[in-house]
């Protein structure tokens, strides 16, 4: 509704900024045709009703002009200066009639005072003063001429002379004051728009300069994580290679004494043939079977080292207890030679499904450090137990011993790759690929704390991987 009123006013023509005077100009002669016709049917009305004389075919034909330049200024913009024109001259044609005809009772001159708006909006400077002096002549020599009875007298003229000259100095400097106001107003918004055009020219730069230091930043953080990416895969396959060293002296050791046995038991019968003794075909079996069983004991344990090198990533559901013995077992020929009790502790079954063989080697990598940890003590009572707490839709794994624990110093570095308390004997990656196999894989956790005279590891993953 406001655009609408906006374009009535300012015929509609649209304008530059530079055209704010302009502009303003014509919604002033708008809005005086519209009132004045408004004016000038009221007046028509008026006089028929009082049957006043003289007034009616004017205003009639004030109208109709009025009429006709509203339209002629939406059809031709170039005419708005001879529309301003005919306007001026028909206000000071019609107040010079009013002051030439009426008397003062009826106030009809109070016009008179319109008239000087009419000169501030409608024409420039110095037009409007040569406008002022003729309505002013015309005023003065009203009382005097002897074509016309004016009822005016000469001192009530010259008194609404003075009256207009006060006002018109008033509304000449409120005009001065305007002008400066808006040419002040326009110089600031030129001072804006040249300062927005700065601060968006600015604004591109620096965000220019941001892009590139975006992709720049992407260019470095990519190469970081390519970086990091190619270490870990370093680390990963050094780890694989420290733990299937440890794997290949477990098989070793665990192989020495059932070859040994089984090299005893055929050279003692090659031998007491050698010396002629008469060896039975029940003795002979019996050594066989033995021979046997020994074979079958080294089968099973190439099973279980080859089951648990198969690079298979497939989830398998298996009962964790009987999981957490399969890691315990590669640890047996370790325990032959030392005191250690290892415990699992069960209540009841646990069923998960989740990658055996990588949760298999962060228990093995846990229990193999605690045994390492035993040689530095000599207590007679040594023990690792290991159980399992069933969360909701977790596990929790808890390793403990009760060696010596781990130094508060050491304690928060335990994680970290290349970490090693045991000297030239650890890698410093068990624990380290523990974590890496645990957060990454499982998407869990794995904490550590001392308790008491040891120390407890926890393992806690989801019980389903899919």
């Amino acid at each position: 509704m406001k655009i609408k009123l906006n374009k009535i006013f300012t015929s509609g023509w649209d304008f530059e900024a530079s055209e704010l005077d302009l502009k303003s100009r014509f919604q002033m002669v708008n809005i005086a045709l519209i009132l004045s016709s408004f004016a000038f049917m009221y007046g028509i009305v008026v006089n028929i009703i009082y049957d006043i004389d003289g007034y009616v075919p004017l205003e009639t034909f004030l109208l109709f002009m009025n009429v006709v330049m509203f339209f002629a200024l939406r059809k031709f913009r170039e005419v708005f200066e001879l529309v301003a024109t005919v306007i001026t001259a028909q206000c000071t044609v019609l107040l010079l009639y009013i002051m030439y005809t009426s008397d003062p009772e009826s106030m009809k001159h109070t016009w008179l005072f319109t008239y000087l708006i009419v000169l501030l909006y409608f024409q420039k400077r110095r037009s409007g003063i040569y406008w002022f002096i003729f309505m002013v002549v015309m005023l003065l020599i009203a009382p005097l001429q002897t074509f016309i009875d004016v009822q005016f007298t000469f001192f009530q003229v010259s008194y609404i002379v003075v009256v207009l000259l006060i006002v018109s100095i008033i509304i000449y400097f409120y005009q001065i004051k305007m002008n400066e106001a808006r040419d002040l107003i326009l110089q600031q918004q030129d001072m804006l728009l040249n300062f927005n055009t700065e601060l968006e020219k600015l604004v591109k730069e620096k965000t220019t300069k941001l892009i590139e230091l975006n992709e720049s930043l992407e260019m470095k953080v990519q190469e970081k994580i390519d970086e990091l990416i190619q270490k870990d895969k370093l680390l990963s396959v050094q780890a694989k290679q420290a733990v299937m060293g440890e794997m290949i002296s477990m098989i070793a050791h665990q192989w020495r004494q059932p070859l040994s046995t089984i090299t005893l038991q055929i050279s003692n019968l090659q031998f007491r043939r050698l010396l002629g003794e008469e060896i039975d075909d029940e003795e002979i079996d019996t050594t066989l079977i033995e021979i046997s069983d020994n074979i079958m004991y080294l089968s099973q344990t190439i099973d279980d080292f080859q089951t648990y090198f198969h690079p298979n990533k497939e989830s398998s559901e298996i009962e964790v207890h009987e999981l957490l013995r399969r890691a315990v077992n590669f640890t047996l020929p370790r325990l032959k030679e030392t005191n250690i009790d290892i415990t699992i502790k069960k209540e009841e079954d646990v069923y998960i499904r989740t990658y055996i063989n990588e949760l298999i080697q962060v228990i093995l990598n846990i229990v193999n450090n605690a045994i390492d940890a035993f040689k530095t003590t000599n207590k007679a009572d040594l023990r690792v137990i290991i159980s399992v707490e069933e969360f909701q839709n977790k596990i929790i794994i808890s390793i403990e011993d009760n060696a010596t624990g781990i130094t508060e110093k050491n304690l928060p570095h335990i994680f970290e790759p290349y970490f090693s308390t045991k000297g030239k004997n650890g890698t410093g990656l068990g624990l380290y690929m523990s974590q890496m196999i645990v957060q990454k894989q499982f998407n869990g956790e794995i904490s550590v704390q001392n308790l008491g005279d040891g120390v407890i590891f926890k393992v806690e993953i989801p019980k389903n991987i899919f």
